[in-house]
């Protein structure tokens, strides 16, 4: 199943592939929604430079990942990178930055507290914010390849993360540690938040919650 995730990835992610072509639709609607300023600083949770190239734009990136990270710069003076938790960002001010930003990111940081202690870190650090996470109802599920994989019995999901953790340890501790948010869940973490539900061939692929800014 891995190899199968590998595959569709590669083509999935490739130029003109239809990952590629979705995220891009959705970074031009969060630009539209939010209408920053011209050379904004966005603070981006967890993020990587190559999504920030699938869409036209003058914003300044600083880029949180976790130490031990090794994020090499294609475009120094437009991004920037910081090494830290983006549950627990206490050096950084208030408001500190036009947009605090995340992809695909809180349904990796943890637990439910870990959930929350992110999401205050967004709404606190951001004039703006924009997080989105997978619809765990999309067919295809978007970690694993399987579909409706979120959906399925406990315990068959628990047989297939055994068959993975023997073929592909680091890939299935990754999907073990996955904690997919339904949209109630992120309405009651950004109560101040409006919703953008992304679908795709008629099935609802992601949502954000976002905050223009005030």
């Amino acid at each position: 199943m891995n190899r199968y995730v590998e595959w569709m990835g590669r083509y999935a992610h490739a130029s003109g592939g239809f990952i590629r072509r979705w995220r891009a639709q959705r970074m031009q609607e969060m630009l539209q929604r939010l209408a920053l300023p011209r050379g904004a600083r966005v603070l981006d949770l967890g993020g990587t430079e190559a999504l920030w190239t699938l869409v036209d734009h003058d914003l300044h990136v600083t880029l949180v990942n976790l130490p031990g990270s090794d994020v090499r710069l294609a475009d120094p003076a437009r991004f920037a990178v910081r090494y830290g938790d983006a549950c627990a960002l206490p050096e950084l001010a208030d408001g500190s930055f036009d947009l605090a930003f995340s992809n695909s990111v809180i349904e990796h940081v943890g637990d439910e507290a870990r959930q929350a202690a992110f999401a205050g870190e967004v709404r606190r650090l951001g004039r703006a914010y924009w997080v989105q996470t997978p619809s765990d109802t999309f067919p295809l599920e978007a970690h694993t390849g399987v579909p409706f994989y979120w959906r399925l019995p406990e315990s068959l999901r628990a047989r297939m993360l055994a068959r993975w953790r023997a073929r592909s340890p680091n890939w299935a501790y990754a999907i073990e540690h996955t904690r997919v948010l339904p949209l109630a869940r992120m309405r009651a973490l950004f109560p101040d938040g409006e919703v953008f539900v992304e679908r795709k061939l008629g099935f609802e692929k992601s949502y954000a919650l976002y905050r223009p800014a005030r």
